[in-house]
C-alpha cells in the first residue's frame, strides 16, 4: 500500500459524513471523512468505532453524557453503544472500526495517556536540545 494523505482523501469527498474506506489492519476498518458542523442522527454500530479527529473537533452524545474531541486526541465508542454527533463538529475524522471480539477498550486513561498530550523528551532528546541537534 501505498501513503495515504488523510487531508486529501477527506477533502475529495463528495459530502461531508460521507466516510471513504482507505484500508485495513487485521479486522479493522480505516475510514476518513469530513465534518461540516451540522449534527448526525443517533445510532449504533454492531462494531466498536475508535473516532480519532486529526483537526477540528468533534462534538459527541453518548447515552447521556456529552463528550467533545479535540485535535489529536481519539473517543473509543463500544458496540452497540447509542451516540449522535451534535451541532459544530468540524473538521478532519479517521475511524477505525473495531469488530468487538478485538478486546478494543476506551478511554485509555488506565495507562496514564488520556489527555496526556504529546510525549516528554527523553533524557538523550533534552540533552541534544541545548547543542542545536535535533533527533
Amino acid at each position: 500500500m501505498s501513503v495515504v494523505n488523510l487531508f486529501r482523501a477527506a477533502a475529495a469527498l463528495p459530502d461531508a459524513w460521507s466516510s471513504r474506506p482507505l484500508g485495513e489492519v487485521g479486522t479493522a476498518c480505516v475510514k476518513v471523512l469530513r465534518m461540516d458542523e451540522l449534527p448526525v442522527e443517533e445510532e449504533a454500530h454492531g462494531t466498536a468505532e475508535v473516532l480519532i479527529v486529526l483537526d477540528g473537533r468533534l462534538e459527541l452524545s453518548v447515552e447521556d453524557a456529552e463528550v467533545t474531541v479535540g485535535p489529536g486526541e481519539m473517543y473509543v465508542v463500544k458496540a452497540g453503544v447509542r451516540h449522535a454527533v451534535r451541532p459544530g463538529s468540524r473538521g478532519t475524522l479517521v475511524i477505525v472500526e473495531v469488530p468487538e471480539r478485538s478486546g478494543i477498550d476506551g478511554p485509555l486513561a488506565a495507562d496514564g495517556l488520556q489527555g496526556a498530550g504529546p510525549p516528554a523528551p527523553s533524557p538523550a532528546d533534552q540533552a541534544l536540545q541545548g547543542t542545536g541537534h535535533s533527533g
